[in-house]
């Protein structure tokens, strides 16, 4: 009796596994029409160029991985600031985005639309065309200025899928650090 239980479930697990087998070029996709990633991309670093407050002409990077078993390219990334005193803004005209990281910059990508929404601190960065899986991307950031009040600073980074009806994937937290530098061993 416990040999067939133990064979039929068994059995109902690789029919299952069969009826679930995701080819590498397909995405997720579920009844109402809702696609994922089948592995969602990776936030791997957000660093500035200058990290003293009030500093003018400094650039945030967030480098983004979507490996190559993530069947659907990257349409979108958000940037939400969750945490810091200061409500930092951008000159979103002057966004990039790039193939590589900071140090090993690639090939330029094209940017369709930049926005922000000011009451939820949320910048949206939409590519034009679509991130293909495989590639590791860094989008570049200029604040108007650095926060004026030192401390860390808190970066939700979310990814999105191209369609009509997609589901996002938070990626995590970046973290930026702000200084308050002094002279002459005065603050």
């Amino acid at each position: 009796m416990r040999l067939a239980v133990l064979l039929g479930r068994a059995i109902a697990t690789l029919v299952i596994l069969k009826s679930c087998t995701i080819n590498q070029s397909q995405a997720i996709q579920l009844q109402d029409g809702t696609v994922y990633f089948v592995q969602p991309p990776r936030l791997v670093e957000v660093t500035t160029t200058y990290n003293e407050v009030n500093f003018w002409s400094a650039t945030y990077y967030f480098t983004v991985s979507l490996p190559e078993n993530a069947s659907e390219p990257l349409q979108q990334i958000t940037i939400n600031q969750h945490e810091g005193v200061d409500d930092i803004r951008f000159d979103l005209e002057k966004s990039f985005a790039f193939e590589g990281t900071r140090s090993r910059k690639g090939q330029k990508i094209g940017l369709k639309d930049v926005t922000r929404e000011n009451k939820t601190r949320t910048l949206s960065v939409i590519f034009d065309p679509p991130v293909p899986p495989g590639k590791t991307i860094t989008i570049g950031l200029k604040p108007w200025q650095n926060p004026s009040v030192a401390g860390v600073y808190l970066f939700g980074v979310t990814a999105s899928p191209p369609g009509e009806k997609t589901h996002s994937q938070f990626l995590g937290y970046g973290r930026l650090q702000f200084y308050q530098r002094s002279f002459f061993g005065f603050p």
